[in-house]
């Protein structure tokens, strides 16, 4: 969950991080790992294996590997200035 692989020819391969504004956090070289080290570090790294792929993701998992991010405020929850955020759909980026 939350994972996405992109094959990019002649690139090395590295596992990006990126926040849920999109901006990354973090690169991490994947050439000189095995595959069972790979999935150990994205395990370790909080990301939730589903056992299906259409499986249901448990809530406490909806944005992980985001393990150490303050707790996100529910869809209806008020801003500061007393708005309803504006909502976006699941795929959209905010940047564009």
């Amino acid at each position: 969950h939350n994972l996405e692989m992109k094959h990019l020819p002649g690139a090395d391969p590295e596992l990006v991080l990126l926040s849920l504004r999109y901006e990354e956090l973090e690169r991490i070289p994947l050439s000189d790992m095995t595959r069972e080290e790979i999935n150990q570090l994205v395990q370790e790294l909080g990301f939730y294996r589903k056992e299906t792929p259409d499986a249901p993701v448990p809530e406490e998992f909806q944005f992980a590997p985001a393990k150490s991010l303050p707790i996100l405020l529910p869809p209806q929850a008020l801003t500061a200035d007393g708005k309803t955020p504006p909502t976006r759909d699941k795929e959209e980026h905010p940047d564009l």
